[in-house]
């Protein structure tokens, strides 16, 4: 006799009943029973959205969503649109593809949204930089410190202290710093909700050319591989329309469930982001405040980064290639492998000549 699916648990969420089933299924395989289990990922986003501030960091935002409902050693969903079927409490919101089709997105409200995500299989939560019900304004720039091969999380660590902040500060910004959950680390700077995608996306190649004049060693802004060496690749296209990046405190694909986490810049100098994980993070919020709690009230201009804008191309440095599934934008340099490019096939506005 075939043995009965084990019923759900139904969780009271703030008020609010959810469902979690098979709570026992093992989600991170190294951690196994010992917090490794659907259970615990869902207890640590319960925990994290009802007395913690998660839902500070995601509410309002358009958010997909990184699905391994079989663990992380399964397979993966990543879903941009929101299910057909879900909770009469959890809502949507109108985003526009860069090839202008439109789709609904999940947009978290409420605390019980981000438990019925999870319950789902969600691990990661990706958000935009907008707020509904405007999409099309990031109230965001995102510096995105991507290690190469040749570099470890130290590295990030030490470029982002002696060089990314100074800068930020030298241009009145306020940078928001967290650990990637790997070896990266990002960098949320709040800005008002005035500039489109494009001026944005700009603004923060503006940066990274800016960080490469003065540690042309150390940091790129080439999308191409084959031109970055061993420096650190400053992901300019994570503010490109469409792009998202885990949102703070989301658990990351990763054997021991490490957490994308807030830090202080003075706490970032000395952390092993090995030890910032599911079964660690809440315990480090209560001896402690947020660090972004602030970061809504820090919003600046974009002004100072779109004068480096202008100054960049009037030296003949212009815009910089957009991912391969994009359309082709206007004043976009051929999207081609320098290795690969042959002159004489592109003319002066970077598009292919057909012959």
């Amino acid at each position: 006799m075939a043995s009965s699916k084990p019923k759900p648990l139904m969780l009271d969420v703030d008020g609010v009943e959810v469902k979690l089933s098979n709570p026992d299924k093992i989600y991170f395989p190294q951690l196994g029973e010992d917090g490794g289990r659907k259970g615990d990922l869902v207890d640590y986003y319960r925990t994290m959205v009802t007395t913690g501030p998660l839902l500070d960091a995601v509410a309002g935002r358009p958010t997909f969503l990184q699905r391994f409902p079989d663990g992380v050693e399964g397979d993966e969903i990543y879903q941009k649109h929101l299910t057909k079927y879900h909770p009469g409490h959890v809502e949507s919101t109108k985003i526009v593809f860069p090839s202008k089709r439109t789709g609904q997105a999940f947009c978290p409200r409420i605390p019980a949204d981000i438990v019925w995500a999870a319950n789902l299989g969600t691990v990661t939560f990706h958000t935009w930089p907008t707020v509904d019900p405007d999409n099309d304004h990031p109230d965001q720039l995102r510096i995105d410190l991507d290690p190469t091969d040749g570099r470890g999380f130290d590295d990030v660590r030490a470029a982002a202290i002696e060089y990314v902040r100074p800068l930020l500060d030298e241009l009145g910004y306020t940078g928001f710093v967290k650990t990637s959950g790997s070896r990266g680390i990002h960098v949320f700077v709040p800005i008002r909700a005035e500039w489109d995608f494009i001026a944005t996306r700009r603004a923060v190649i503006a940066f990274g050319r800016e960080l490469e004049r003065r540690a042309p060693d150390l940091f790129t802004t080439s999308w191409w591989k084959e031109d970055r060496g061993d420096r650190i690749f400053i992901d300019y296209n994570q503010n490109a329309r469409d792009r998202s990046m885990a949102a703070p405190y989301s658990v990351r694909k990763s054997p021991i469930a490490r957490v994308s986490t807030p830090l202080t810049w003075d706490e970032l100098a000395d952390i092993d982001p090995g030890d910032l994980t599911i079964a660690t993070v809440p315990g480090l919020l209560e001896r402690r405040d947020d660090p972004w709690a602030d970061i809504a009230d820090c919003a600046a201009g974009l002004e100072p980064l779109l004068e480096m804008v202008q100054r960049d191309d009037a030296d003949g440095l212009g815009d910089l290639p957009y991912p391969p599934s994009y359309p082709k934008m206007p004043g976009e340099p051929p999207r081609v492998q320098p290795s690969k490019k042959v002159a004489e096939h592109w003319d002066s506005d970077g598009n292919r000549i057909e012959k």
